[in-house]
């Protein structure tokens, strides 16, 4: 099948036309992934970028003591792996499906071809790269400068602005996903989650959170409020 009418839906490649996409899709390659499917090795050799077209992926390092240090967590149209890509050199970080579903690989040496003829796809690399920095740079200083309590709620509002400013919320990972993103275990988040529904803050159902006290959360993130 062709992989065109999936790049014409991938954000990164929206300022291309349709003849620079036809180029593209010549040389990109899907294929299912399953959960638990490792992509890639922190270390290996960057051999392209990929790019999610359904599921979800997560970005991580481990440590020695086996702990996981979750980066990212990548979802439909998002690509990864790029920076090594740029920088011919070997993936920082491991890549591991979470949520079964369907990859695109471009090749390292056919992005760089494509990147030197179009400097379109050139900029939008290079805003892809710049949001990916300042959410790195936002999750660094959250990780480093607050509790679990705060990462939590940070996070909760964070989600409520990506889905619309909504008070009820769909978690898409799971609680050992989340706590690998907050950089906490599973039972200290599992205990944050009742002690923040205990407070009236929150109420969960499954995977939905509804937020019963926001001026709370954000009194939480900000220092003033505690549990």
């Amino acid at each position: 099948m062709s992989t065109l009418p999936y790049l014409e839906g991938i954000p990164l490649f929206s300022s291309l036309t349709p003849g620079q996409r036809q180029e593209l899709a010549s040389v990109c390659v899907t294929a299912r992934c399953a959960k638990g499917q490792i992509f890639f090795v922190e270390g290996e050799e960057a051999g392209g970028v990929y790019i999610m077209l359904e599921g979800k992926v997560k970005i991580y390092r481990s440590a020695p003591d086996g702990r996981e240090a979750v980066l990212h967590v990548f979802g439909p149209g998002e690509p990864f792996g790029e920076v090594a890509v740029f920088q011919g050199g070997k993936f920082p970080a491991t890549a591991m499906c979470v949520e079964a579903g369907k990859s695109l690989f471009l090749p390292r040496t056919a992005l760089i071809e494509r990147i030197t003829c179009d400097p379109a796809l050139a900029l939008n690399m290079l805003a892809s790269l710049s949001r990916r920095l300042r959410a790195f740079v936002a999750k660094v200083e959250t990780l480093t400068l607050m509790e679990t309590p705060q990462r939590l709620a940070a996070y909760l509002l964070l989600t409520s602005e990506e889905q619309g400013g909504t008070d009820t919320l769909l978690l898409d990972v799971s609680k050992v996903l989340l706590a690998g993103m907050l950089g906490t275990a599973r039972e200290t988040l599992s205990r944050t989650l009742a002690r923040m529904v205990e407070q009236g803050a929150i109420r969960v159902e499954g995977r939905t959170v509804h937020l019963e006290d926001r001026a709370f959360l954000e009194g939480l993130v900000q220092g003033l409020e505690s549990l």
